[in-house]
């Protein structure tokens, strides 16, 4: 088990919050929908449910945890935006929305990327997918796998792509989770915001791409995520909007038409916008604390925040005195990853944690060789002696 301490503690004046579950509105706002969900981005609210446990089949909003995995690869460096990546004839034959990829096409993570998260393309998909894991197999095993690290307990997945299979199910409150995750990366919304582009723009196969989530042209602030249609699934959407300083996730599971599936994402998003609003607290990746590093190259790290922190209020609502606390791991040793947990921040409101989020490594800390620990060790010993 890991050890902690608590290095500091702010007392926060004037910043109310509000615990997890928000207090949940009378009125129905998803009535045709066979499940749904609202939450805050920052603090993880939830400020509207509606069978949000019920595990069914998420259709294309499978691609929000396929587009997860891809940010993490590219924010780790193991993937360039830039990168050509060919097209197997497995992921060429790809049914459903797709992005029409030959065997043998190249292109780049890019516009792979503005296939999946505007043109839903599945062929997209599999073709992101091979090039991270292999195989789309040893791919969504590491969907699997994080979704397990998400803590979610009514996720499986069978493919990338969201196509019917047997055991590939979700539920909303997971399926905001992972879009609350996704969102860590700022970049995609570039691409889940576009609204129309074009693919092998400078060539005689130039394929025009619309986004299937309207809202990202109908309602101001919508800018992403994800939409989802099968048979079985019925009209499913993960959407994302932003005004001020809040950010809310609205998911609708099984709705019976798309015109049904946008009014009830337009209604969650008017109440949320109409009813509360958030104060930020700390900005991503600012810096908490330095700690130390045993036997790195470095000799200490900064520990910083891994999202957005903030909290949430009901407009209207006097301010309220929070309290903010952080604990960080005792001993950190090289090697370090960018992004390695370091420690937690944790929000309180009368005592009561109300809130928690990861803090990590900002960059790399490579373990020092035994020369460097040696000319470190008679530095110290002569500036003592």
């Amino acid at each position: 088990m890991k050890r902690f301490f608590y290095v500091l503690v702010i007392t926060l004046l004037f910043f109310p919050i509000v615990s997890v579950h928000a207090e949940q509105p009378k009125i129905e706002l998803a009535t045709e929908a066979r499940s749904a969900i609202l939450i805050e981005r920052d603090t993880g609210a939830i400020l509207y449910e509606k069978n949000a446990h019920e595990p069914l089949p998420p259709a294309s909003m499978t691609k929000i945890m396929t587009m997860l995995l891809v940010m993490e690869a590219i924010d780790q460096g193991k993937l360039k935006l830039d990168e050509r990546v060919r097209a197997s004839e497995y992921a060429a034959s790809m049914g459903g929305s797709q992005i029409f990829l030959e065997p043998g096409e190249e292109m780049t993570v890019d516009d792979l990327l503005k296939g999946v998260a505007i043109g839903s393309g599945n062929d997209a998909s599999v073709a992101l997918a091979e090039r991270i894991a292999g195989s789309e197999e040893a791919f969504v095993h590491m969907m699997n796998e994080k979704a397990k690290q998400l803590g979610l307990k009514h996720t499986a997945f069978e493919n990338t792509t969201g196509l019917p299979a047997k055991n590939h199910y979700s539920t909303a409150y997971d399926m905001a989770i992972m879009a609350k995750e996704l969102l860590k990366y700022d970049l995609i919304t570039k691409y889940t915001g576009t609204y129309e582009d074009y693919l092998r723009e400078n060539s005689d196969k130039k394929f025009w791409l619309v986004n299937t989530n309207r809202l990202v042209k109908f309602y101001p602030g919508v800018d992403g995520l994800k939409t989802g249609y099968t048979s079985e699934a019925k009209y499913c959407l993960t959407a994302t909007a932003k005004k001020g300083n809040m950010r809310v996730i609205a998911v609708v599971f099984g709705a019976p038409t798309p015109k049904s599936r946008n009014a009830q994402i337009t209604k969650m998003l008017d109440y949320a916008f109409s009813h509360y609003e958030t104060k930020p607290l700390y900005k991503k990746g600012e810096t908490i604390a330095l700690l130390p590093v045993s036997k790195g190259k470095k000799k200490s790290i900064a520990a910083v925040t891994s999202e957005p922190v903030s909290v949430l209020l009901k407009k209207g609502e006097k301010s309220e005195a929070v309290k903010t606390t952080w604990r960080l791991n005792k001993k950190v040793k090289a090697p370090v990853k960018k992004g390695d947990v370091l420690g937690t921040l944790v929000v309180k409101k009368d005592g009561a944690v109300i809130a928690k989020s990861p803090l990590v490594a900002k960059e790399q800390v490579e373990e020092a060789n035994m020369w460097e620990l040696f000319k470190r060790m008679f530095s110290t010993f002569s500036r003592t002696s």
